[in-house]
């Protein structure tokens, strides 16, 4: 039996889906209007029919479900974003760096500041001192061998 990536199942979400998730991640369950209150305090050129469209566009990706309470829709998340994250990165992985994580991990290093503090986090990471990293291992996605 062929074994499937956790990110398999999981949603592509755009980066205007990924403001609509961030909110309704973090004020579970909520409603369209809140959704809507919430973007436009973010940015006042929402506009709630985007909104709408949007949250209409998520159920279908399956990335939201949503109850109805009288005339309200309330909206809850049928992924976790850190699910969400795998896959983005997966994806962001494969097309700019062809898959391949040490010509990312190289690029990021010198392209941007790192303090010590960063460095000696990042070497911990590699070195697989950080327990996060040992209950994550999707987040090497295979590719530590290139």
């Amino acid at each position: 039996m062929k074994r499937q990536h956790a990110t398999d199942k999981v949603p592509r979400i755009s980066d205007t889906e990924w403001e609509v998730m961030r909110i309704v991640w973090k004020r579970s369950p909520i409603t369209g209007n809140e959704i809507i209150e919430a973007l436009l305090t973010k940015d006042a050129t929402w506009h709630p029919k985007t909104a709408r469209t949007l949250l209409a566009r998520l159920v279908r990706k399956k990335a939201l479900s949503y109850k109805t309470n009288g005339r309200a829709y309330v909206y809850s998340p049928l992924v976790k974003a850190q699910q969400c994250i795998a896959t983005a990165s997966e994806s962001f992985l494969d097309r700019v760096f062809g898959g391949s994580l040490r010509p990312m991990l190289a690029h990021f290093v010198e392209q941007q500041k790192l303090t010590k503090e960063d460095l000696a986090e990042l070497s911990a990471l590699l070195e697989g001192g950080s327990k996060s990293s040992s209950k994550k291992p999707e987040v090497n996605h295979g590719h530590s061998e290139d």
